[in-house]
């Protein structure tokens, strides 16, 4: 089962598929019947808030994982009338196309976490996380949190793309994979790069990149770059091939990261790790291809300080090319 799915929503049938498709995943990944219920409906709110108001639509469900618990991520896009007061659109009874009201209020009572963002007459951004058991509240918080949309390109069965990570309090390290091409022979080359990143995490990001140069050999090849975090140093070392795109961003300023040209497994004219200063509170951002380059974060009021899911929702939404697989990974340091 894919776990990671793009549903357009756009009249009610699509709605009741987007909720089929959803609880079928839910029941994979180890939910219970009274949390099924909850994704149910909270899907089918999110859902039917697209029909009612949202011009081009779409879902994206997918699994998510922390602390070693599975979970469900909805992620409702559009760009409809947007919301002029968030805060009042979440109250119960409150409706601006003749329904009871309740759907915000209860996609926000059933969900273990809710984030909204929402530009008026430029769309909306709907996150909610549901967990297949409750989380621990006595985990302290991983140094950065995540949101990744990664999918393939329409009419595909699997994603060329992929991406890892390893998180803990002295280091974090990220992976961006692009499979040269599409299909399964791009996924193959992406995934065996993600194998190689887990076997030799302790290792730098220019030593990582040059042994999945090596192991990549028998595949087609991929585009990819690995971004190391430290903490400790306040620095970001990043080594990449191809065009990965990667940035740091902060609400004073950004810098984008040198990658060099070539295909890790064929042809690499050089394999170089730079490193940068990290800005407390900054985010990092790692992009395929299938993600244009004309985004400025800047241009979005606000979404810099909203879950990173919802940022790389966003900038799916409106700088996606719909001709390639695209992934969109955005770490926030929680500070």
């Amino acid at each position: 089962m894919r776990e990671s799915l793009a549903l357009p929503i756009e009249e009610q049938s699509q709605a009741g598929e987007a909720r089929r498709s959803a609880l079928a995943l839910a029941s994979h990944l180890g939910f219970n019947e009274t949390d099924r219920g909850k994704v149910g409906i909270v899907v089918t709110e999110v859902a039917n808030n697209l029909v009612r108001h949202a011009r081009d639509g779409v879902l994206l469900v997918q699994a998510i994982e922390k602390y070693n618990i599975m979970g469900l991520e909805v992620l409702a896009l559009d760009t409809g009338p947007g919301m002029d007061n968030i805060g009042e659109c979440m109250e119960d009874g409150f409706s601006t196309a003749g329904s009871s009201g309740n759907g915000l209020g209860a996609i926000s009572r059933l969900s273990g976490f809710v984030d909204i963002y929402s530009i008026p007459n430029a769309g909306t951004a709907i996150l909610s996380q549901l967990w297949a058991s409750p989380l621990p509240t006595s985990k302290p918080l991983e140094n950065l949190e995540i949101g990744v949309v990664c999918l393939p390109k329409p009419g595909e069965e699997v994603c060329g793309d992929a991406w890892a990570s390893i998180i803990n309090q002295e280091r974090s390290l990220l992976l961006v994979a692009d499979g040269l091409g599409h299909g399964p022979q791009a996924a193959q080359a992406s995934t065996e790069a993600v194998r190689v990143f887990q076997e030799n995490v302790n290792r730098s990001p220019q030593e990582i990149v040059a042994a999945i140069h090596q192991a990549l050999r028998s595949t087609r090849g991929a585009a990819l770059a690995i971004a190391e975090v430290n903490f400790e140093h306040q620095s970001v070392r990043f080594a990449g091939v191809g065009n990965i795109a990667g940035s740091v961003i902060w609400p004073d300023g950004s810098y984008n990261m040198v990658s060099y040209n070539g295909t890790v497994g064929h042809e690499v004219r050089k394999i170089q790790e730079f490193t940068y200063q990290w800005h407390p509170g900054a985010i990092l951002l790692l992009h395929s291809d299938g993600l244009g380059t004309q985004w400025r974060l800047e241009r979005y009021p606000g979404l810099i300080y909203k879950h990173p899911s919802l940022i790389a929702g966003v900038l799916y939404r409106d700088f996606k090319r719909v001709r390639d697989d695209v992934t969109v990974l955005v770490a926030r340091e929680n500070v």
